[in-house]
Formats: C-alpha cells, structure tokens, sequence
C-alpha cells in the first residue's frame, strides 16, 4: 500500500509539472519512397529519409510546423529519444509549452537524403554509401545529385504521408534556412510562414566559393579515388581537415579568445612544428570524432546540394516573390557562413516584393552557430509570429 502511494503522488508530481518542465520524448521513424525522381530526372529506387514527429495532427491538416535541419545535422531538432538523453538542438524553442508550442502544433522534422551522419544510428538516409540494389554495391557518385529542392521534395511526399496539407510554419536554420525558404517558393499556397535562421536569400559567387573550400580536403585525400572508397580505407583524413574548416567558419572570434597564447597541454609548438596550440588540438580532435561518424561523399553531395540553393529560378527575386508567406528573418551578428549582410538583402527584397517580414539578430561569440544554441532568445518574436 505504501508503495502505491508513493507512486501515486509521483505520478501527481509529475503532472503537476508544467508541461515545458517535463520531458518530450520522441521516436525515429522511417519513411520510404518507393521510387524517387530526382530533379535532374534521374532515379533513386527506395529512398528512404528518417524523421520524428511531436503534437497531434488536426482532422484539417493544416496545424503542421516543418523544421528541416542543418548542414551536419538529423532530424533530431526537438525532445528527447529517451527520458534524460540528449536533447534536440532546437529543444529551447519547440516542445509542450514552448514558442513552438507541441501542445498546439503537429512537429515534423526529417533527415535529407545525403545526410552526413552515416555512422549515427539516428539517422536514416539514402545517399552514395547506400546500396545500389540494381548493382549490390554503394553507389558512389553515381548516386544522383541532390538539390535543396530535391530535400524539399522528399519532405513534402513525407508529409503528405502524414496526412499534412498546409504548414503553418517552415523554419530552419542554416541549410534548413535554405530548404525553408525553398519550400515557401515552390509552394506557396501550402506555407503560412517561414523562419530562415542564420542563412541566406540567395547562393552568391562567394559562399559557392566557400563550399568549394570545404570540400577541397576530401579530394585531396589520396583514399578518395574519386569516391571509390568503400570496402577500403575511406578517406577520413581528408573528411576530418574539411570538418575542421567548417568547425571554424561557423564560429566567430570572441570563442578563439579563450585559446590566446595556449599551448595544447603538455606540449611547445616554439619547440617542435609537430606539436600544437591548445586551438589546434581541439579542432582537430572535434574534427577527427565527427569525422567517425560521417561519409566524405555525403559531405561533397550536400556541399552540391547547398551550391545548387534556388536553382530552378531566374533570380533569387523571382524565387521570393512567389511567397505569400509572412516571414521572420532571423540572423547572427557574427555569422562567416551567411553574414548578416546576406540577411540585410534579403529583408530589403523581401520588403521589396510587398513581403511582411520581422527581423530579429542574434549575437554572441559563437557566431553562425548562435542560431542553432541562442535560439531562446528570440522566443518572443517567434510566439508574434505564430500569434498573427
């Protein structure tokens, strides 16, 4: 009896929590396309893409919010997969009670098809290290080259799977920034809003360029050949030295201050060249563990994916104006992937095209990754936008 008891007024503690203080638990589901037409016309037979969902879906269809994710990311933006597990990245902002509020929204998140994480058990992808099941071997690059619109493409089958018709949020950051501005020009009629964070309205000669910079190591890698790697040693080196360029093109100055004048512990670089400052040691050592997890042409496939952002259009204008979305602008202050200038022009075309549209800056050491950690602080004009 006292044992019931006992469990009794846990459980009334429990519910007694506000909804915000408890944790959302979430699954990983998969999703399969039987046969998936890519932009270019080529084909991808069974593509399958992972994804998690929170809230309840309305008999209408049309309380869904879409939060397709980052460069190096998954679906894994929001609740937890077990009761005290990591959370999401976007867990400060989406959940019961929160800006993004599960209580009142049906939450779709997936996984793009070349998803970097091939080694993450979360993650469910289809992309060159996937078999071929018309050869019995990994694609490699003669899997098709994916767009944004492709991702794009990929979560509305997806979604309609679901029973979705209209959203009334699209809203991403980084390349998830990218796919939601995408979604509001290919689809018009079923975007109420978009939230773009820390990225940009248009793919410019400067960030291509950037990318291209990215992806450089890998094929520098002499384990590439030429993305014939699998079944041998796969290039790893090269993928570590491309993750380490992003690492720190997505972070600003004030985080290297803590670094200044370092050495790495128990080393002299005025001694040796083959020992390290304390900020090399610790973006080759994040660089090399992501790198386990990761598929270097994965890396080079969203590397296309990105580059090839609005693609399908005249002009980023054109492109925009097709929205009839109410948009919420969200840039960092020190971002080096998409600086804010980037931003700046795209509220001004925005404007331009008779748009409403809020922005709402970040800022902070991190830089481009303040729209993935600092995203509390915008809680307010997220709530606005979601209340008009």
């Amino acid at each position: 009896m006292l044992r019931r008891s006992l469990l009794l007024a846990a459980l009334a503690a429990w519910f007694a929590l506000p909804a915000a203080a408890q944790d959302l638990i979430v699954e990983k589901k998969a999703f399969t396309i039987e046969r998936y037409t890519a932009r270019n016309g080529q084909v991808v037979a069974n593509m399958r893409i992972g994804y998690q969902t929170a809230g309840t879906l309305n008999a209408a269809g049309d309380n869904a919010v879409l939060v397709p994710h980052f460069f190096s990311a998954n679906s894994h933006a929001f609740g937890r997969y077990v009761a005290g597990g990591p959370a999401g990245y976007w867990d400060a902002i989406i959940g019961p009670g929160k800006p993004i509020d599960t209580n009142r929204y049906f939450v779709v998140s997936a996984d793009t098809p070349v998803n970097l994480n091939t080694g993450d058990p979360n993650t469910i992808t289809t992309g060159p290290a996937s078999v071929n099941p018309a050869t019995g071997r990994p694609y490699g690059l003669s899997f098709p080259v994916m767009s944004i619109r492709d991702f794009v493409e990929t979560q509305k089958l997806l979604l309609e799977s679901l029973g979705v018709r209209r959203l009334v949020l699209v809203a991403g950051a980084s390349m998830g920034a990218l796919q939601s501005i995408e979604w509001a020009a290919a689809y018009p009629d079923m975007v109420a809003r978009v939230m773009p964070v820390i990225g940009t309205g248009e793919m410019d000669g400067w960030v291509a360029a950037w990318l291209n910079v990215w992806a450089s190591p890998i094929r520098l890698d002499p384990n590439w050949r030429e993305g014939d790697y699998y079944g041998g040693t796969p290039p790893n080196a090269g993928l570590a030295d491309a993750l380490k360029v992003v690492t720190l093109h997505a972070r600003d100055a004030p985080w290297a201050s803590q670094f200044t004048g370092k050495p790495a512990e128990g080393q002299n670089p005025a001694q040796s060249i083959a020992q390290k400052f304390a900020v090399e040691k610790w973006l080759d050592d994040a660089a090399a563990a992501r790198a386990r997890i990761s598929d270097a042409n994965h890396f080079l496939y969203l590397v296309r994916a990105n580059q090839l952002f609005l693609n399908e259009y005249p002009s980023s204008e054109a492109a925009l104006a097709r929205s009839n979305a109410r948009w919420l602008v969200v840039p960092s202050v020190g971002d080096h992937v998409f600086p804010i200038a980037m931003n700046r022009v795209l509220e001004e075309r925005l404007r331009k095209l008779g748009k409403q549209v809020t922005v709402a800056d970040l800022s902070g050491p991190l830089g481009h990754l303040e729209g993935v950690v600092s995203m509390a602080k915008v809680s307010d004009q997220i709530r606005a936008l979601l209340a008009n």
